[in-house]
């Protein structure tokens, strides 16, 4: 596209496409952990998904869960993804926050 600051014109429409919202399917209630190793050079990784909450608010509660595992962590497409294997722990501290919590994979 050229940089005219044209945004509407009765010639040709809108120009400037409207932005998509980015649509999660819904989960049945229950946030899964799992324990992911693979593409990751052997590092173990949880990979906590199901959430039925809004980016903001699962942003902020990657940032807790982080910080109480005192590890690093990730967001990638609502799902939270926590280095190490701390299943125990991520699970009781879900549970804490009132979400039905089960263990996936081996």
């Amino acid at each position: 596209m050229s940089n005219n600051p044209l945004v509407y014109s009765t010639d040709l429409g809108r120009i400037k496409p409207t932005e998509q919202t980015i649509v999660r399917p819904k989960g049945d209630g229950i946030i899964r952990i799992q324990r992911q190793t693979s593409g990751r050079k052997g590092k173990g990784v949880c990979v906590i998904s199901g959430f039925d909450i809004d980016d903001t608010q699962l942003l902020y509660l990657a940032t807790e869960l982080k910080k109480r595992c005192g590890c690093g962590g990730s967001l990638k497409g609502g799902v939270i993804e926590i280095q190490g294997d701390k299943r125990d722990l991520l699970k009781s501290l879900l549970e804490d926050k009132g979400f039905k919590v089960k263990l996936v994979g081996g």
